[in-house]
């Protein structure tokens, strides 16, 4: 669904809204303050790797879900990335379907609307995503659940005083879990959660979704002082009208990271017409 994969996101900054919000007193008193200050640390880290991190990666991108096995090869440029189906439940592209993935990529390369549309749909996806992250000191209580020379580890759950100024909100609110961040470099390490009630859609009429839906979401240092979403995993069921699932169910792993060296979208075309 929509709103965990934005709730993911937006809790890979973790909490952005500490420094563009001022905690209420409410919030002071409900969060243990040592949470909010190791939040604080890894927020700020998490900005500066964002403003400053312009490196460009290969990996491969094994998406799996219900009727889904998809094995991908994705290439980054400072242009954006393009990703190419390699493996389909289990099988290797070949003949027209290998042919047929070629010319979709051609055809984005060649076509700068479509280019536009997509860097368009990014800085949307992006600034719903901070308009969530500025809501999470409110949204949660956060306190410290371990700590170890490695990591320190934050529990949070919904704050019964938030007020939700819509429905992705009222979701993100009802979820409960941990955030683990590194301490050497203070970066987010593994986001935890599960929704703690049902969430109903005009009384349930309009549609639900399930308590104990739950994302994962794993991060890992892929070159010095470089992290990446290595993994995630949202498993959330429910229904809608007329019995329409609305939750989502997927599986994403992320491996074989190296740096890449293409400049322009057309070199990563390159690599990928020419991968094994």
């Amino acid at each position: 669904m929509d709103a965990i994969q934005k709730l993911a996101r937006a809790a890979l900054l973790a909490a952005v809204a500490l420094f563009l919000l001022a905690p209420s007193p409410l919030q002071a008193q409900a969060s243990d303050p040592r949470a909010m200050q190791a939040l604080l640390a890894a927020t700020q880290s998490e900005l500066a790797a964002a403003r400053d991190d312009h490196s460009a990666w290969i990996y491969h991108d094994h998406d799996t879900g219900p009727g889904k096995d998809d094995l991908l090869l994705v290439v980054d440029t400072p242009q954006g990335g393009l990703r190419r189906l390699i493996v389909h439940h289990n099988q290797p592209l070949v003949g027209e379907e290998r042919d047929g993935e070629s010319a979709r990529i051609d055809r984005f390369v060649n076509d700068p609307s479509e280019q536009a549309h997509a860097r368009k749909a990014g800085l949307h996806d992006d600034e719903q995503a901070e308009e969530m992250t500025k809501m999470l000191p409110r949204a949660f209580i956060w306190t410290i659940a371990s700590e170890s020379p490695e990591y320190i580890t934050l529990n949070y759950r919904p704050n019964p005083s938030f007020d939700p100024p819509d429905v992705e909100a009222r979701v993100m609110g009802t979820m409960a879990g941990q955030v683990i961040i590194a301490r050497n470099g203070n970066r987010i390490r593994s986001l935890h959660g599960a929704l703690t009630e049902d969430v109903k859609f005009g009384f349930g009429f309009f549609g639900r979704l399930n308590k104990g839906g739950s994302f994962d979401i794993e991060r890992r240092q892929i070159g010095p002082g470089i992290w990446q979403i290595t993994e995630s995993h949202v498993h959330i069921g429910g229904r809608a009208l007329l019995f329409k699932t609305i939750g989502q169910q997927d599986d994403e792993v992320k491996t074989d990271w190296k740096p890449s060296p293409a400049k322009t979208l057309r070199e990563a075309e390159d690599i990928l017409r020419n991968a094994k």
